[in-house]
């Protein structure tokens, strides 16, 4: 089963390389979507895939790459949008 879930990431998470690590690990984990940067500090993601590919990317999410600091992951079930691919958009 597909899932869609929106999420909110903040703390010091620009700046840091966490789009780029979020895309790599989105890609390898097979999930469809983007990564961008928020005006507040913050980095927004839409994810979808299988649900248990979804569920291990937000765990990732909570920690994020090695130089980042979460403070914060905020997550809603969205609908479906039928990505192709997962991309950084700025």
């Amino acid at each position: 089963m597909i899932k869609h879930i929106n999420i909110h990431v903040y703390g010091t998470v620009q700046g840091v390389g966490f789009r780029r690590a979020a895309t790599n690990q989105a890609r390898y984990l097979g999930i469809k979507g983007y990564v961008k940067n928020e005006i507040d500090g913050s980095v927004y993601i839409e994810a979808e895939g299988d649900a248990t590919a979804v569920s291990q990317f937000v765990i990732w999410c909570r920690k994020g790459p090695t130089f980042s600091q979460v403070e914060k992951v905020e997550t809603v079930e969205g609908k479906v949008m039928n990505y192709y691919s997962f991309d950084s958009k700025y």
